[in-house]
């Protein structure tokens, strides 16, 4: 016995079928009509239905005792909020977009779920999407949040494409900038001075006696990060009479083993700066790989300070940057900036920490 049914033979069953693939969707209809509705929570708890409302859109101002009550009714009814019901009647849509460079980043990792988790607490939630390193991408991606009346953005870093400054100049969506601080910034930050994280990290190499020494960073055209970092490094060893040379290094452990070891085979440093700790760690495996010594016969540094850096062997010399603070602290500036129409701009700063382990060491020659 065949049980399938036509499309054809669902458009033609009677009315009154209460069976069949017709029959189920007659269910689903009905059981959509009969959700529950915010006042059958109110009733079910037994406030106003303008209470309830409340604790849904900032539960702080609703008592403890209140909050309880409606939370359990809401859960014993399976009742589901509708925020875009909720959007006819307020500005905010509850949802705010982050665009990052890359999600295949394990300091960036630690930031978005930061970030995340800060928004969810004020029940909102989160639009994430990444471009690459590419900012006429990051213009499009706006240009789509934008679309989906997002409450507020978050981008990493200074430099953004015309494009994507206009759209956020027309719109006047609140906006804070991550990773990258400064006190003329456009918009909102929160983030390190970068220029002071490079310093900082070549100033303890050449402390330590290290006088030529190669740097491995990113394409610093489209990053600001890893260019304000590049330039403290560079300012630090030019003030000292150092010699170095820059190579090109995306952020890849492969492929940063692989030029350390053409690196080292063809000349000599005491020290290498890596652009971030991932460039850091393929550097010591590159070493590694040709028996060289570290930090015994060459010292190697990074930044960030991401989850394996102080676990590896030998354990990692780098910047901490307070990724998870970071991330907090913007979800914080946009929900200021979103729920205060005479807010200003917020700019903080937040400090890094230079972290000496057992990857660099003294210059034995």
């Amino acid at each position: 016995m065949n049980d399938t049914v036509s499309c054809d033979k669902v458009a033609e069953a009677p009315s009154g079928a209460g069976k069949g693939e017709q029959g189920e969707a007659d269910s689903v209809r009905r059981a959509r009509q009969e959700a529950p509705s915010i006042l059958d929570v109110a009733d079910s708890a037994q406030v106003s239905a303008a209470t309830v409302s409340r604790y849904f859109n900032d539960p702080k101002i609703v008592r403890s005792a209140t909050r309880a009550r409606i939370a359990a009714a809401a859960q014993k009814l399976g009742y589901i909020r509708n925020r875009n019901a909720g959007s006819l009647h307020t500005r905010f849509s509850g949802t705010f977009g982050l665009v990052v460079p890359t999600m295949d980043n394990a300091i960036f990792a630690e930031m978005i779920e930061a970030f995340s988790n800060q928004l969810q607490s004020h029940e909102r939630t989160l639009l994430i999407a990444s471009h690459g390193y590419d900012l006429g991408l990051e213009a499009s991606i706006v240009r789509s949040l934008l679309e989906r009346r997002i409450d507020g953005i978050a981008l990493i870093g200074l430099d953004h494409d015309a494009v994507t400054m206009n759209l956020l100049d027309k719109r006047q969506v609140p906006v804070v900038t991550v990773w990258n601080y400064h006190p003329d910034a456009v918009f909102s930050c929160v983030g390190v001075d970068n220029r002071q994280v490079g310093r900082s990290i070549a100033q303890h190499l050449v402390d330590l006696g290290h006088r030529e020494i190669a740097l491995l960073f990113p394409d610093v055209d489209t990053n600001d990060r890893a260019r304000d970092r590049l330039a403290g490094v560079e300012d630090i060893l030019g003030q000292h009479g150092c010699t170095w040379q820059r190579y090109a290094c995306p952020y890849e452990v492969a492929r940063s083993k692989a030029l350390s070891r053409e690196i080292l085979q063809d000349a000599h440093y005491t020290a290498m700066i890596g652009g971030n700790d991932v460039i850091a760690q393929g550097a010591i495996y590159g070493a590694q790989s040709l028996g060289i010594s570290v930090p015994e016969s060459l010292s190697i540094v990074g930044i960030g300070d991401f989850r394996s850096s102080g676990q590896m062997e030998p354990s990692l010399t780098t910047v901490r940057l307070p990724a998870k603070r970071i991330g907090v602290q913007a979800a914080e500036i946009l929900l200021s900036l979103s729920q205060n129409d005479e807010a200003t701009d917020i700019r903080q700063f937040l400090k890094p920490e230079l972290l000496i382990r057992a990857s660099s060491g003294a210059c034995r020659f």
